[in-house]
Formats: structure tokens, sequence, C-alpha cells
């Protein structure tokens, strides 16, 4: 409870930093400039809202591969809970990976293995961050070759090989076993019977792991899917340039798109990357030529889209949360007055 206690204020503290830094950003770059450009934008705003479904879909089609055949929902109900979890990571005021062990909590809901959940999302995440480090290499690649600022590729060159290294080392960890090693912790010095149990559960995991990462072909499949949906991600850039008249091509929006994805990625603790992705997107944007008003405009018409379809998410997944409550309420309520509870209520949530 202290842990959980000090990781919420950690949480909120990051959080107002970013909206101290976001609020800098508007006064510094002129706020009313900011909102009559993004209000300029108009409709544009909703076409760079359904063009965000291509990614969303890349990026369910991904997830949806890797899990186990046996045990794969369908893929309209994965694209579903891709969409629940981009909503949470987004507007949610937690790390952006409360939004991934939301799906593998709505993929166990829908009848999938505790297993086959937990690991393919654990597959997709490693995947993701994989992918995500050679996009912003592109990104930084083209953004050298675009400005000549030749003193870029030292720090490129140096972050490169850390980035790997650190997704090397979390796909090491999983095949060793890390989750059977942090039960057999828990087991070895709780006292609950409950507790012990999870020994078995994380030998599953584990198992389940390894034997997504033996589809080679798949993980390959993956990892190509991925990679196509971080380059579309870049079509909404493009979209906001149109939008905001701004006279540049698709490369600057994958320059932008990848920086700016990339510090998103580096500073996760923040919520939602609250403030940062915006200061990424102003700082890149100067080196393109940008102007800082328009650059940040940019930034929070993304932000817009994120409501556009986060909030109808967020509001999905109370609902979602809201009828399994009463589910066990009515359940709960049944029993205490020794009556049988209604079939509806019995059967598991499709």
């Amino acid at each position: 409870m202290k842990d959980q206690r000090t990781f919420q204020r950690a949480a909120y503290l990051l959080g107002f930093a970013g909206a101290a830094l976001l609020t800098l950003l508007l006064i510094q770059q002129g706020a009313e400039d900011v909102i009559r450009a993004i209000a300029a934008a108009g409709w544009w705003l909703a076409a760079i809202a359904a063009f965000h479904l291509i990614p969303l879909s890349l990026d369910g089609t991904a997830w949806w591969m890797l899990f186990p055949e046996r045990d794969r929902p369908q893929f309209r109900t994965v694209y579903w809970m891709r969409w629940l979890g981009e909503s949470i990571s987004n507007l949610v005021p937690v790390a952006q990976v409360g939004g991934d062990i939301i799906r593998a909590r709505l993929a166990v809901l829908r009848g999938a293995p505790v297993s086959a959940a937990t690991a393919s999302v654990l597959v997709d995440i490693t995947v993701s961050v994989f992918t995500q480090t050679f996009f912003t290499l592109l990104g930084l690649g083209l953004l050298i070759g675009a400005t000549g600022r030749t003193n870029l590729m030292v720090p490129a060159l140096a972050g490169a090989p850390i980035a790997i290294a650190a997704v090397a080392g979390f796909y090491v960890v999983q095949r060793l076993g890390m989750f059977r090693l942090c039960a057999a912790i828990i087991s070895r010095w709780a006292k609950d019977p409950n507790w012990r149990s999870l020994t078995g559960k994380g030998g599953e995991i584990d198992q389940t792991l390894r034997n997504i990462y033996a589809r080679r072909h798949v993980v390959a499949a993956c990892c190509l899917c991925t990679m196509i949906s971080w380059i579309s991600g870049a079509g909404e850039v493009w979209i906001g340039f149109q939008a905001l008249g701004i006279p540049a091509g698709f490369e600057k929006a994958i320059i932008l798109e990848s920086v700016g994805q990339g510090v998103r990625s580096a500073l996760f603790l923040v919520p939602g990357a609250l403030g940062v992705h915006e200061g990424g997107y102003v700082v890149v944007g100067a080196l393109l030529g940008i102007p800082g008003e328009s650059a940040l405009a940019l930034a929070l018409i993304r932000r817009v889209r994120e409501l556009i379809l986060g909030v109808p998410g967020l509001i999905a997944w109370q609902l979602v949360e809201g009828h399994r409550a009463w589910r066990k309420t009515s359940v709960r309520s049944a029993q205490e007055f020794g009556e049988s509870p209604p079939a509806k209520l019995g059967t598991k949530l499709r």
C-alpha cells in the first residue's frame, strides 16, 4: 500500500511537471496563435482521427498474430481491446504502460488464458520497442540529411547500441523465465496459499513466451506489421501539415513522428507524455524550419485526435468494468439471500 501511494505521488508530480512545461510552451509560442491555428484546422481534425484507424488496425493485427492459434480471439475483439488500451495509455493519468496491463486483463475477460494474454502483450511490447528503435534512427538519419546537422550523428550512434541492448536484455530475461522466478520468490516468502499457487502460473506464462518466440515467422511478420504502423503514423503528421498550411513533405512528417515518438517512449513515466511530446515537436520543428507556434499547434492537433478516439474508449472501458462489478454484486446478493443468480449473470463476459 505504501509503495502504491509513492507511485501515485510520483505520477502526479510528473503529470504536474508535464502540464507546467506545456503551459510554458503555450506562453512562449503565443497561446492565441496556437489556438487560432488549431481552430483553423477544422474538418482536418476528423480526417486525422479517421486516418489513425489505419495504424491502429496494423497494431491490432500485430498483437492478434502473436496469440497462440488455439487461444486467438477474433480480430474485431483484439482491435477493440487495442483501442481501449491505447485510450487508457493516452488519457489516464498513469504511466503509459497502464494501457498494456488493461488490454491483457480484457483479453482474459474475453476468455483468453492468463498465460496467452500476458505473454502476447509482453512480446508485443518487446517488438514495439525494438522496431521503434529503428524507426527513431530512420528519423534521425533523415533529420541529419535534411538539416546538415552532422553533430547529431554522434548521440544517435551512441544511443542506438544502448537502446538495442536494453531490448535484447528484456528479451533474454523473458527467455530465462522471468515469471517463474518472480513467482518463486513471492511464494517462498508469502504465507497465503493463494500466493504460493503463483509458481505454476509463472511457469505457464514463461512457457507460452517461449512458444511465441519459437514461431519466428510470426514474430518477423509482427515486426514488419509494427514497423509499417510506425511509418503510417507519419501520415497523421502530413495531414496536419495540410491542415496548418505548412509546406512540408512526407519526409519531414516521418522525422517529426519518429523523434516525437522516441521522446515519448524515453519519458514514458510522464502521464500521457504531457508537455514532453509537445516540446519534442517544437525543438525538432525548429530544426526543420517550422515556426514554433505551428509545431506546437501540430502537436496539440494530435492531442485532439487522442481525445476524439480516446474518450469513447474510456467510456467503453468503464462500461465493461461497471458491468462486471454489477454482475459480481448481483451474484453475491443472490447468494446471501439464498437465491439462484440469473443464468446471464453466471456466464463469461463475451
